[in-house]
């Protein structure tokens, strides 16, 4: 349940209803909005007697949550979050880029990709060290060794980098040397390893699942934040449909969707949700006129002899013209 305080509500009467929630056992999370407070209540909240605290000093009113994620629910924090990823903010009004190809290859590879991203306006490197293949047989990425070419190429443009987590045992790696930890489609329900990266103060970026329902998304989200780390970026990237003529099928209707329910930012994988690079660009600014929080596009230099993915990548200079189009955009919705 939530209780909503008055807008005239002192910091004593605030203090004193979430003492007494606390004491009947109750997690209670303090979200204080612009016009009011409201107090997230996690807990049994069928042993409170919701009409005594309705009529405490300052609440307004008590009111239940029936969905069955709490933390992640727009009505728990009614302002919308904004995730800080080393100084790039993602969410809040702000428009968040992140580009590079789908799997590190090498140095020089990441490294110009990289400085032209940059060039063209991307806030944040994307690229896979560790990659979930459908066959066993395809490329699976360079491991850990990846995983320092994304720290080295960081290190020389000053772009946080994003990329993709496989297993549980990964995670103190990854707190270690990412900016962003990427949960794949595939691991959306992998819920050990929500559960351990819920005990990171990392970011997250969660990918909404090949044929998972916006609710679902949200409970993936929940078991996260209910681990304690609240810094979660949910990405729409694509179901799974009856259509083949795209590898998946966008969602557009789930940004609006979600940020009805929810309060995290949402951003959107325009490359993975068709899997053809012309497509891209439509795909990317129908998501920013939609109002998603981010963009995740994927670049590379030589998208014909890519090692992955190369059918759904740009080319730094296609990148560098939808860019113009998303800012203007961006821009005129402002």
């Amino acid at each position: 349940m939530i209780v909503v305080m008055k807008s005239s509500a002192t910091k004593e009467e605030v203090l004193r209803v979430t003492d007494a929630l606390i004491k009947k056992g109750m997690q209670v999370q303090t979200n204080k909005g612009v016009d009011c407070t409201v107090l997230g209540v996690l807990g049994d909240t069928y042993t409170v007697d919701k009409e005594r605290v309705g009529m405490m000093n300052g609440v307004d009113r008590v009111v239940s949550v029936q969905e069955p994620y709490k933390k992640a629910n727009r009505k728990f924090h009614p302002e919308d979050s904004v995730v800080n990823v080393n100084g790039v903010p993602v969410g809040g009004g702000t428009l968040t880029v992140m580009a590079g190809p789908c799997s590190v290859e090498s140095f020089p590879q990441l490294e110009g990709i990289a400085v032209q991203c940059k060039a063209s306006g991307a806030q944040i490197l994307r690229g896979g060290a560790f990659k979930p293949r459908t066959s066993p047989y395809a490329f699976q990425g360079l491991g850990e060794q990846g995983l320092d070419i994304l720290e080295e190429v960081r290190r020389e443009t000053g772009m946080p980098i994003v990329t993709e987590i496989m297993a549980p045992r990964y995670v103190e790696l990854f707190s270690e040397k990412a900016d962003i930890i990427q949960i794949g489609a595939r691991n959306m329900q992998n819920f050990d390893l929500l559960k351990e990266v819920g005990q990171t103060k990392k970011p997250i970026l969660l990918k909404r699942g090949l044929s998972s329902t916006i609710e679902e998304l949200l409970m993936s989200a929940e078991y996260i934040m209910s681990g304690g780390n609240e810094n979660v970026i949910l990405c729409e990237r694509g179901i799974r449909t009856f259509e083949t003529y795209t590898r998946n099928t966008l969602d557009i209707s789930a940004i609006p969707a979600i940020k009805k329910l929810s309060h995290l930012p949402v951003v959107v994988d325009p490359s993975h949700a068709s899997g053809l690079s012309y497509m891209v660009e439509s795909l990317a600014l129908a998501a920013v006129a939609a109002g998603a929080d981010g963009l995740l596009i994927e670049v590379h230099n030589d998208p014909k002899h890519a090692l992955c993915d190369g059918a759904q990548s740009l080319t730094p200079e296609a990148f560098d013209g939808i860019m113009h189009k998303i800012n203007a955009l961006k821009s005129i919705m402002s």
